[in-house]
């Protein structure tokens, strides 16, 4: 099994700082020398920053994660307000390009900004080595978008990501490669072991308490002690350690237990009151995905935070009696959750989530509703989605979206939180 996979060949491709260099392309600007922001100033200084452009990270030591308000003063800074439809757009020309070499069964997408692509049957059609065949892609991507693609190259998806992490991305010509014999030299030298992908500072802090603190330990101990301490995973863990990864890309991950949410950070202080409007416009928007994919939620769960000031809040959920996508009963099972456990502080997020899906197979009505009663109910509902997906998501709207702190208007004109 090993040596199949060590006959692979594998690239991870990043595209650098990507929401950061749509923008400079967009504006015709290097994306190594222009002081660039992706970020919305007319919102708060306690605003996400999207990203930044390389030179931003080089030389102010700015994260990746930061607020509006944690930006150094950056002579000739460039505000770029987030555009998510655009960047969309983007990265769908970019997979676009993937597909023009290689065939959809050997590429995985794993986010807007990377993607996993097996090179293994397509070397000896272009005859070129794998360096060559992503070089080719780079000047693609570089030439047709203006953006710069960083690449991994291994002999498995693991260490193909972890060469891309660790070699990839650092300097031009952004190519690296790592083969089996480079595991001891160059996985097991990785400092500290959550640098590594798939290792979280969890998995890592239960890793140092057993006295493991390095790749290479990891790597060498008795894989028993793996196994009693994360069951399968830590075999897992033990391979990676040594290089070995058999995950085939060929065999897409469905997951056993789906679930649909949706949360928001309020651009003020709410009132219980207040967010109550708020939990009911995110239950319509729900339960309006959730008949589009023909599924009922057998539970609901509600987390609220409160301002930053007092810090804390609550995250609880409750197993319905019945599945259901019904708005009603939907925001009847939230509300009970959050009028039992919110206090009368200030609010600032909320979230809820509907899980244990169940496809939709028909109205089962309670014990307290006629049959008829129910059916002319999601009639209603079935309506109303029609003329929203007609119209737009603003055509048909409750009247209490008129209200000041009601916020689903400007909602449905986002995509992922910010402007599309």
């Amino acid at each position: 099994m090993e040596e199949r996979h060590q006959e692979q060949t594998y690239a991870v491709i990043d595209l650098k700082s990507f929401y950061a260099s749509c923008e400079c392309a967009a504006r015709g600007l290097d994306i190594f020398s222009a002081p660039l922001v992706v970020a919305d100033r007319s919102r708060s200084e306690n605003s996400i920053v999207m990203s930044v452009s390389p030179i931003l990270k080089a030389n102010y030591s700015i994260p990746n994660v930061c607020r509006i308000g944690d930006l150094p003063k950056v002579p000739g800074m460039i505000f770029a307000t987030p555009r998510m439809a655009y960047y969309i757009t983007m990265s769908a020309k970019v997979v676009s390009i993937f597909l023009d070499f290689v065939g959809e069964e050997d590429l995985h997408v794993y986010s807007i900004d990377e993607s996993f692509l097996n090179l293994s049957p397509y070397l000896g059609l272009y005859k070129c080595s794998a360096e060559e065949l992503c070089a080719r892609i780079q000047k693609r991507i570089k030439d047709e978008l203006g953006l710069v693609a960083t690449c991994g190259i291994g002999p498995n998806m693991f260490l193909a990501k972890v060469c891309l992490d660790n070699e990839g991305k650092k300097k031009p010509p952004f190519i690296g490669r790592w083969r089996m014999e480079d595991v001891k030299k160059k996985l097991w030298s990785i400092q500290p072991l959550t640098k590594i992908w798939g290792i979280s500072h969890g998995i890592g802090g239960r890793l140092d308490r057993l006295g493991i603190r390095s790749v290479e330990a990891l790597a060498k101990v008795d894989v028993s002690v793996l196994k009693n301490e994360f069951g399968i995973i830590g075999e897992q863990l033990h391979n990676l350690a040594n290089g070995i990864d058999c995950s085939d890309i060929h065999q897409k991950y469905e997951p056993k237990d789906t679930s649909l949410s949706l949360g928001q950070t309020l651009m003020r202080d709410y009132t219980p009151k207040e967010a109550k409007l708020i939990l009911r416009e995110m239950c319509d928007d729900l339960c309006f995905r959730m008949r589009l994919e023909g599924k009922k939620a057998g539970r609901v769960s509600v987390m609220a935070g409160y301002s930053q000031a007092i810090g804390g809040g609550f995250s609880r959920q409750c197993t319905l009696n019945i599945a259901t996508d019904d708005n009603d009963s939907l925001i009847e099972a939230i509300y009970g959750l959050f009028d039992r456990f919110i206090e009368e502080l200030p609010i600032r997020g909320l979230s809820i989530c509907f899980s244990q899906l169940e496809p939709y197979k028909g109205i089962q009505p309670s014990l307290f509703e006629t049959a008829e009663e129910a059916i002319e109910r999601r009639a209603l509902h079935e309506a109303l989605d029609d003329l929203q997906i007609r119209y737009g998501r603003n055509s048909v709207l409750r009247a209490t979206s008129l209200l000041e702190e009601s916020t689903i208007r400007e909602r449905h004109q986002q995509i992922g939180g910010h402007k599309a």
